[in-house]
């Protein structure tokens, strides 16, 4: 059964048609970069052209980048402001909407590293801020935001997120530094027994990872920076508690 799923990101939107029996795209997806600002409006514009773009008639998922909770948005940090208190599934023509990080957890404990595991698993995704999802023998605890957790007076996320590498130029080296700092803030917090890398740095995990050294297990995504495509697809057919299998 394939469904669409629709990944929002602070830099860019991207689609395509899932196959979930396979936990893969079943086409090339579509990325329209992020309107700036990144105001309801606009965005919904751009989630009709790739819900157009692949002539999609059934349900379909749409991630956001912030809390969700019953279909209405609660925090928007790395968008427009003007999203909070927003019925984004309403926005969306009656899409499936959850948040970003929890959509591309779904998919890596089904598909991915996540799957089989127990006790508890933490997905982090890095990129334009640092998204995260909580499971606990697979069960997700959802809207975690952990990113804005506070590290030296700021929240994690302008320290150590893909963006703060690239606004103040970091070496992958240097930047790794940034993430185990981070890393070892929740596994203190947490404790737990798996930590899995998402976002677009995921591809790249070669060039950081082996520079950070934590007690827990790290490891990169395996679904990479698909995840939250195929995660939005996932929740619509079964909601956000789907279960690994």
């Amino acid at each position: 059964m394939d469904v669409l799923g629709i990944d929002i990101g602070g830099s860019g939107i991207k689609g395509a048609p899932v196959d979930l029996e396979k936990g893969r795209l079943s086409a090339e997806r579509l990325r329209i970069p992020t309107p700036q600002p990144a105001k309801p409006e606009d965005v919904a514009e751009v989630v009709a052209q790739i819900v157009k773009h692949f002539e999609w008639k059934g349900p379909f998922g749409v991630t956001f980048p912030g809390v969700v909770v019953d279909d209405v948005v609660r925090t928007a940090a790395n968008v427009h402001h003007s999203w909070v208190g927003v019925d984004a599934a309403e926005l969306f023509g009656g899409a499936t909407v959850l948040n970003d990080a929890d959509a591309a957890g779904l998919a890596e404990m089904r598909y991915g590293e996540g799957r089989g595991r127990k006790g508890s698993v933490l997905m982090l995704t890095f990129g334009t801020g640092i998204g995260s999802a909580l499971f606990v023998d697979g069960i997700l605890v959802p809207n975690t935001e952990l990113g804005h957790l506070e590290l030296h007076g700021k929240d994690a996320e302008h320290r150590a997120s893909d963006r703060a590498r690239e606004d103040h130029n970091l070496s992958w080296e240097k930047w790794a530094e940034r993430v185990e700092e981070y890393l070892r803030h929740v596994e203190m917090l947490f404790s737990p027994a798996l930590i899995v890398l998402g976002g677009g740095v995921s591809k790249k995990a070669d060039k950081f990872l082996p520079h950070v050294k934590l007690d827990t297990p790290v490891v990169p995504a395996a679904l990479q920076n698909e995840a939250g495509i195929i995660g939005a697809a996932l929740a619509t057919r079964e909601g956000s508690q789907a279960l690994p299998t």
